[in-house]
């Protein structure tokens, strides 16, 4: 059933690039579920922002109730057992935190900063800051986000991009990227390596590091947008390295399913195409409130520090 799912949504994915007709794609974290829908025939309650500036000033506050630290900790511990036998070098761990908040999804949309956003038919909503891949001019980008600090430390810049367990982190990500678009492109280089980003998160802001990673697609690219994706998919910053392995620990150890939440989102105009990671991301289930967050543990990685981060990222900007 998998591999049929999976063939229909590459089929689908191809035949609209090979048409260069316009169209919205969502996919979700296990490519189990998805929607592709032409531009020109957008529901009402399906609302997305790509590349956005414009930020508000309206500030969100809601009530944040994490996962009990010995909770985290026993899966915390599965992962730091499976790096110690060299089964995971980093494994992005995630945990769904139950949330109260006097707004609606979609005025959560509407108020959010961020440079991508999605409103998906009442059902959740994402404000994320990670582009996924872009494609201009033959040309494929890819931008992984790792490493996390409060702006308002102490020369945080330094401390972040000095700090070994993030550039380790990091370096992973960018080599698991960097060999992932080889599967798909020629000529695939580093550009830019671990530079710092500013967001906001909530009421305060965080210094993030990312690199851009690029690579060359044959002129007639739009006709395998969805051998492309697959390809590429799920996205190496949300699950780890190896890729595959990683994946399956972390089936094994999450005890929810993650949905589209770390899956993507995108549009292709006819020319181009740009996408983004589903992270900061809240879901509508039975009526209540629930955020998706988690990071990546490394062997480095600290426990305390760890667990703050995955609450620290529950905030809507």
């Amino acid at each position: 059933m998998f591999k049929e799912t999976t063939c229909r949504l590459r089929d689908t994915l191809n035949l609209y690039g090979s048409k260069k007709e316009p169209f919205f794609f969502l996919i979700n974290y296990d490519l189990k579920q998805y929607d592709i829908i032409p531009l020109d025939q957008m529901p009402n309650d399906i609302l997305y922002s790509i590349n956005n500036q414009n930020i508000k000033d309206h500030k969100i506050s809601l009530q944040k109730y994490p996962i009990d630290f010995k909770l985290y900790k026993n899966s915390f511990n599965k992962i730091k057992n499976h790096i110690k036998n060299g089964n995971s070098y980093l494994a992005n761990l995630t945990f769904t935190t139950p949330i109260i908040l006097h707004y609606s999804l979609k005025e959560i949309y509407h108020n959010a900063n961020a440079k991508f956003k999605l409103y998906y038919k009442d059902q959740f909503v994402s404000f994320s800051p990670e582009q996924f891949i872009q494609i201009e001019d033959n040309k494929i980008f890819t931008y992984p986000m790792k490493g996390t600090i409060k702006a308002n430390i102490k020369d945080a810049s330094n401390k972040l991009l000095d700090d070994p367990k993030e550039k380790a982190e990091h370096t992973m990500i960018v080599d698991l990227l960097r060999n992932d678009l080889s599967i798909v492109a020629k000529d695939v280089k580093v550009e830019k390596f671990r530079y710092i980003s500013k967001i906001k998160a909530g009421t305060k802001e965080l210094l993030q590091t990312s690199s851009k990673i690029s690579g060359i697609l044959d002129n007639s690219w739009q006709n395998n947008i969805g051998d492309i994706l697959i390809s590429l998919l799920p996205a190496g910053s949300i699950t780890g390295t190896p890729k595959r392995k990683t994946i399956e620990i972390l089936n094994n150890i999450e005890d929810y399913n993650r949905g589209y939440f770390t899956g993507i989102f995108g549009i292709f105009d006819g020319n181009s195409l740009n996408s983004a990671v589903l992270i900061r991301f809240i879901e509508k289930i039975d009526n209540n409130l629930f955020y998706k967050s988690g990071g990546g543990i490394t062997s480095d990685s600290d426990i305390v520090s760890e667990y703050n981060e995955m609450i620290d990222k529950v905030y809507i900007p």
